[in-house]
């Protein structure tokens, strides 16, 4: 029997503070950017399944309630109760959270309290550069205010992330832009955009990356389909410009963390596997394939070595995906080593170690978590 008592959440976002009804938590459920087509349901789906399976006995219901039914026991209980009950089930002890989402979401300090566990942000680096380029009127002051921007976060944060720097623009990340090349991008940035605009161009971007990895932190890249930073779909280039981005950052210090691979994962583990400072993130390529997640995890198995794996939810909006996270991810590392160990492939205590790593030691070393 494998067993990992405790989960260190090394990628997630808040919960919604706010009561919802069946549409508006369907719509949590999607993976699109749009809603379900005309009578279908996200409900029909492996994230779906998963939520009725897992979530309902932390409600005080059996599995595979019935949507309806299992959403009247959660307005019964009040969101905050459901919110709780539901996060203090996953068995997380930390939680690393991107607070770069929009929306009515919690804090780090929210949902620490919510699921009796400790939290420490993951900055946005999009979203930081916005903020500064809000407040700054003139390319020299947002470059300066950029800079010192990123050196008070790494005070702070435990990791920064990007969601869009290798997939704008064909310009690779490999190296980092020139000044002049910089001080262009940042007029014409200033230039066109209103308060609140997003940053899409490629040269600033590039600039992000390298002024973040300068800082030491291990820095998480969404690198390929079906994460949050994809919706609406991904450049198929992702996997090419994060190989070269690899290479280019080796011996630095700067550990690489890829997010959300699927359908990349083997790809990313390939890259773990071949660099000392590159680390795949299970997260959502095991969440949403639910009963199928055995399969997913396998694979990485076969090319990442195991000290290369980090647990995460990938989970955002609903504190159900928190629970489908965790429970999935137990389920696979479960069938998967529980397997190789009952063949005589892996000594059972080995099969032990490994689950322990991936499930919580791993994160632990990476971010540093026992120094801070």
């Amino acid at each position: 029997m494998i067993e990992t008592t405790t989960l260190v959440d090394q990628n997630c976002h808040g919960v919604l503070r706010t009561e919802l009804g069946l549409g508006t938590f369907e719509a949590q459920l999607g993976r699109t950017a749009g809603p379900p087509a005309a009578g279908t349901t996200f409900f029909d789906t492996q994230t779906g399944f998963a939520v009725r399976r897992w979530c309902p006995p932390l409600l005080g219901l059996q599995p595979h309630t019935s949507p309806a039914g299992y959403l009247a026991r959660r307005r019964e209980l009040g969101v905050l109760e459901a919110g709780r009950r539901l996060l203090r089930g996953t068995g997380v002890t930390t939680y690393l959270v991107d607070t770069g989402l929009p929306g009515d979401l919690t804090g780090p300090e929210e949902i620490a309290a919510a699921g009796a566990a400790e939290a420490r942000e993951i900055v946005r680096l999009e979203l930081l550069a916005q903020q500064v380029a809000d407040t700054s009127g003139t390319v020299d002051s947002l470059l300066a205010n950029l800079a010192h921007a990123v050196h008070t976060a790494a005070g702070s944060a435990v990791a920064f992330v990007s969601v869009t720097a290798l997939r704008h623009g064909p310009a690779p990340a490999s190296e980092p832009p020139g000044p002049g090349e910089v001080r262009a991008a940042a007029g014409r940035w200033l230039t066109r955009r209103r308060v609140g605009g997003r940053l899409t161009d490629p040269v600033l971007l590039r600039h992000l990356l390298w002024t973040a990895v300068a800082t030491g932190l291990p820095l998480q890249l969404h690198a390929g389909g079906g994460g949050e930073g994809c919706r609406g779909g991904c450049p198929d280039g992702a996997p090419a410009q994060i190989a070269g981005f690899a290479a280019a950052t080796a011996g630095l210090g700067t550990d690489l963390v890829l997010l959300h691979g699927r359908p990349y994962h083997r790809h990313a583990a390939r890259l773990a596997g071949a660099f000392p400072h590159v680390y795949v993130d299970l997260g959502p390529a095991l969440a949403h394939t639910g009963a199928r997640a055995a399969d997913a995890l396998a694979e990485m198995l076969e090319l990442a070595p195991f000290g290369k794996l980090l647990y995460s939810s990938g989970a955002r909006g609903l504190p159900e995906l928190h629970v489908v996270g965790a429970s999935v991810f137990r389920q696979a590392l479960a069938r998967v080593l529980g397997g190789w160990a009952a063949d005589g492939s892996w000594a059972l205590a080995d099969a032990q170690r490994v689950a322990e790593m991936i499930a919580s030691g791993n994160a632990r070393r990476v971010y540093g978590l026992d120094e801070k």
